[in-house]
């Protein structure tokens, strides 16, 4: 195409009169692609944030538009009539959330008028899910629930399947969102704006703006997309031609001669202009124009008014061809060129618009509501399979509120913090309403579960079960029981993973001297650990601002043991009076005096700590078992955020440091050992708003740190970004590893890109990557990993050391639109004060190689915790029906590389199920393997009629999928050609399924109804 490309780049702008009489006039918008011209799609779209400066309903009816003038329904309302007064004209729609608050209003005439558009292509559902999810802040199975969502709802009431995704505002891209979200759902291309200004200018150069994303390095060609990042790095037509109502920027196409200000030959020429200038740095002759921006399309007719004036006429001009089209239009002509594209692997993070301006501080923004999204999507998890053991309650309660509030909570603008604060309280509400609903779910499961075997007939248990959604700040009701008045507490202790779990159990208690009793009756080894002053403070203050009451419950101790539990099941632990728990007493060490010269350590079993006797700071790490001796130093630092009046603040998107600070104590603080048979912690007070507390658990291998960080102080008129260093003696040689979105691990290198050579400039925020799993290095003998419990931000910025960023309070705005700094505060009655967060990571070291076991299967811990629930009883009572529970064969569980990521019952009673593997291709030398799962022993007690395997969404029959999926050429491959590394189909008698390294597999099962259910 280099000889057509040429004879554009010759082109003169000749003139052409083409004179309108005032007269009726009749549009030529029929034509469609014309060869040997340039071809532009014009593709009109809006862009509709579900929540960003308004919430989701405030943008959806049009209200509070004193923020901003946009209303959804306007949209959608005006849409359709403009859609019928011309066949030719298109519209693509995206977000799910917005379309089915319009579409369940809607008469039925009107539906079937919509289902005909989508039938004939002239509206097209692309992207499908909810929203349109953010690629760095979110998890991957938040991603596949939020957009499963869409996508079968599409497919129920429109009978389609979207092919096209359509991330356009997401703030980087990552792998996972390529081969997962991309082509794991079926799309055949995926198209964005946002990517690095550096790279944007070197593919603009080398016309490498579209070209095939590989995403995932174990499934070869097959996780292969058609990807484009738009010519001019926005989502918006090109300057001049916008047409919303009341729109200033742009001139209408004026082609009546009877009224002044005639412009038709302007606007051809500017059109063709336009279209040059992008064709110049496109391969082939086909570009396209997005035709539309945020909340567009408010009144539809003006945009297509003036679309088909510049179709007509720009086509009698004969330059270019213009055309109303689709992305699915755009991809499957850019398919037929039969051309090899550049191919493209790892990701598109981290992002910066321009110089200085490193889109990386979004990754921990707040991080309150990071937190509290990773919670609810773990409970989530539990609770739909909860739902499936007991029996769908059709008339409610449901999950699918809690559904829907963490779908929306996945958009660009909510989980990422780069929302406006009322948007962001909109959020909180919304999930824990869901949650609410969702407690009432699981309630009702377990009182039924634990009564009897038949309990999918079980309507109103006998015993009520509550649960504490505050456990973390110690503020649990259910366990204010004063035990010592004859009462007993029981616990159920619930586990989603599909393997048996031991673990260590943590509540707050109210009498000192209690016993722990598993479901036999047997005494087992419990301790106490006092509640500290710093938590009881934060737990009043906390608790008051969520109940909205001041709260009476005083628990003064933290009770714990261990907990057994088999694979999706529960155990039932009984606590009573007692005097059989040991009551562990803190041991303060104050340093700088001889008399405390001595180490400390801590560690009962393979795993201690050291901390040095001269100042209390943590020097050394070893495990007896793995023969890990290493040095470890951890400690905590805050950047100054840049200041308004630069060339950029530090904001809710943008990290900009400006200088960095150790945080330093006011006074010397003592550290306050505790000692038990189950664990150690250590207490330290930073400073008088940081508190850490350090957990070596006897029968684990990893080091557990709480942290509670904030209010942060901004006394001085200074925004700060905490951040916490663990630093070793690793030499990992400026190269660390971080996952996408809690999948595969990536390979970062310090001050360096695969793709193009960096211009360092902001050597601190430019190295800064998304965290949703963890993060490691590692030299030739050794791995240090770190694990989080919410999406971070985090690097490794001088070898040996790993930081991760917790907490953020800035005091201006960074310009890109949000218009409110990041300065999140809390009040309770007349106090207000900085937000304070409390969260927790996880590290540990291990010999080379050795690494992924822990990091994989922990991983799955942390995302699924323990859901406990708690009963009072009498003194009377002695144990449930049912004490223990699993719903797999006792004998049963599922190999070490396998999750359930879902197991659901559907709305037609068929139950959803997927199944992953865990490990990357090469990732550990025992568990990067095929594994099988026998289906027989998941449901032992359940006939399998019939099984299908879906697409990743669920939305249409697998095989399908990939008959339908277009596939292309790359240059100069060298890359997998094969679909090797994927499980056989399901054995139809054994009932077996097969999963290869990287592999999800969604399945959609019928059940026989008749027999029992559990």
């Amino acid at each position: 195409m280099a000889g057509f490309v040429g004879v554009f780049l010759t082109v003169v702008l000749t003139v052409v009169c083409v004179l309108v009489e005032g007269n009726y006039m009749v549009y030529d918008t029929a034509q469609g692609v014309v060869p040997g011209k340039l071809n532009v799609h014009l593709v009109p779209h809006t862009h509709d944030d579900v929540g960003w400066l308004k919430t989701v309903d405030q943008y959806y009816v049009g209200s509070n538009n004193s923020i901003q003038v946009a209303c959804v329904q306007n949209v959608l309302d005006s849409l359709i009539p403009a859609l019928l007064a011309d066949k030719n004209r298109k519209f693509i729609y995206v977000e799910q959330a917005f379309f089915q608050r319009w579409w369940r209003r809607q008469s039925e005439a009107t539906k079937k008028t919509v289902q005909i558009l989508v039938s004939t292509g002239q509206l097209e559902l692309i992207n499908g899910g909810m929203c349109m999810h953010d690629e760095a802040a979110t998890h991957y199975i938040d991603m596949i629930d939020q957009t499963t969502l869409g996508h079968r709802y599409i497919k129920q009431q429109f009978n389609v399947t979207p092919r096209i995704g359509w991330q356009i505002d997401p703030f980087g891209h990552s792998a996972v969102q390529a081969y997962l979200l991309g082509a794991e759902v079926g799309f055949d291309a995926l198209f964005f704006a946002r990517i690095d200004y550096q790279d944007r200018a070197k593919r603009r150069d080398e016309k490498k703006l579209e070209f095939i994303w590989q995403g995932s390095k174990t499934q070869g060609s097959s996780s292969q997309i058609f990807a484009g990042a738009f010519y001019a790095g926005n989502y918006e037509p090109p300057t001049g031609f916008y047409y919303e109502i009341n729109d200033e920027s742009s001139p209408v196409v004026q082609d009546d001669i009877n009224l002044f200000d005639y412009n038709v030959q302007e606007r051809v020429d500017a059109f063709v202009a336009a279209a040059l200038s992008q064709a110049n740095v496109t391969r082939s002759n086909h570009i396209m124009w997005t035709m539309g921006t945020d909340f567009k399309y408010q009144y539809a007719e003006t945009w297509f008014r003036n679309m088909d004036k510049l179709i007509h006429y720009v086509n009698r001009d004969g330059r270019v061809n213009a055309l109303y089209s689709t992305p699915s239009i755009y991809t499957d002509t850019k398919h037929a060129l039969n051309e090899a594209w550049p191919l493209k692997s790892d990701d598109f993070f981290p992002y910066a618009d321009r110089i200085n301006a490193y889109w990386t501080g979004y990754f921990t923004s707040r991080p309150a509501i990071k937190g509290y999204v990773r919670t609810l999507s773990g409970y989530y998890l539990a609770a739909r399979q909860l739902e499936l053991f007991k029996g769908r309650n059709k008339s409610g309660p449901t999950t699918e509120s809690l559904a829907d509030a963490l779908a929306i909570a996945q958009h660009h603008d909510a989980v990422t913090g780069t929302e406006k604060q009322h948007v962001a309280n909109d959020y909180a509400k919304r999930l824990s309403i869901g949650y609410k609903e969702s407690e009432d779910v699981v309630a009702a499961a377990f009182g039924c579960m634990t009564q009897s075997s038949s309990f999918s007939e079980c309507k109103n248990p006998p015993t009520k079960f509550t649960q504490c959604p505050l456990l973390n700040i110690s503020y649990c009701p259910a366990t204010d029981v004063d035990i010592s008045q004859g009462k007993k507490l029981a616990v159920l202790v619930y586990n989603s993973l599909g393997w048996k779990r031991t673990s260590v159990v943590r509540i707050p208690v109210i009498n000192e001297n209690v016993t722990v009793s598993d479901s036999t009756g047997k005494v087992i080894l419990s301790q106490i650990i006092p509640i500290v002053n710093a938590s009881i403070a934060n737990r009043k203050f906390y608790a008051t601002a969520y109940t909205g009451e001041s709260t009476s419950a005083d628990p003064m101790y933290w009770l714990a043991f261990t907990a057994e539990v088999p694979p999706l099941g529960f155990s039932t632990y009984v606590i009573a009076s007692g005097k059989a728990s040991a009551s562990i007493k803190p041991r303060s060490y104050t340093f700088g005096g001889a008399q405390n010269s001595s180490d400390v350590e801590i560690g009962s079993g393979n795993l201690k700590l050291i901390y040095s006797g001269n100042d209390g700071t943590l020097t050394q790490y070893i495990n007896s078992r793995s023969s890990v001796n290493m040095s470890l130093e951890q400690s905590y630092t805050y950047y100054a955020g840049e200041a308004t009046g630069t060339d950029q603040a530090s904001g809710a998107y943008v990290f900009r440091p400006n200088g960095t600070s150790e945080v330093q104590p006011e006074e010397k603080f003592p550290l306050r050992v505790f000692k038990g048979p189950l664990y150690d912690e250590v207490h330290q007070m930073i400073n008088s708003w940081i508190y850490q507390i350090t957990r070596v658990y006897k029968e684990k291998e990893h080091v557990e740190v709480e942290f509670t960080v904030g209010p942060i102080p901004i006394d001085d008129e200074v925004g700060k970004e905490i951040v916490t260093q663990i630093k070793s003696n690793i030499g990992n040689n400026k190269t660390f590893y971080t996952d996408s979105n809690g999948r595969d691990f990536l390979e970062r290198i310090r001050d360096y890109r695969a793709d193009w050579d960096l211009e360092v400039n902001q050597p601190i925020a430019g190295n800064y990557y998304p965290i949703n799993l963890g993060i490691y290095i590692k030299d030739k003998n050794t791995e240090l990993s770190v694990l989080v419990d919410r999406s971070v931000g985090g690097s490794s910025i001088t070898d040996g050391e790993v930081e991760i960023m917790l907490h953020r309070r800035l005091l201006y705005d960074d310009g890109r639109g949000v218009d409110e700094s990041l300065n999140e505060t809390v009040c309770v009655l007349d106090k207000c004060s900085g937000l304070t967060v409390q969260g927790k990571y996880y590290l540990r070291f291990d010999p080379l190689g050795e690494g992924s076991k822990w990091r994989r299967s922990f991983g799955q811990e942390i995302y699924s915790p323990f859901l406990l629930a708690f009963t009072e009883q009498d003194d009377k009572w002695t144990n449930f029906a049912i004490p223990t529970f699993s719903a797999m064969d006792s004998s049963y569980s599922l190999p070490d590389n396998v999750a359930i990521l879902t197991l659901q019952e559907l709305e037609d009673g068929t139950v959803l199920l997927r199944l992953v593997h865990l490990y990357e291709d090469g990732e550990d030398k025992d568990l990067s393997v095929m594994a099988t799962v026998e289906l027989k022993k998941v449901f032992p007690n359940k006939k399998i009629n019939k099984i299908k395997e879906m697409s990743l969404s669920a939305n249409q029959e697998r095989e399908e999928m990939v008959r339908k999926r277009l596939s292309w050429k790359v240059e100069g491959s060298k890359t997998k050609q094969d679909n090797d590394l994927r499980g056989g189909p399901v054995n139809p008698v054994k009932l077996t399924v097969e999963l290869a390294p990287m592999e999800i597999r969604t399945f959609i099962i019928d059940f026989n109804t008749k027999l029992v259910q559990y």
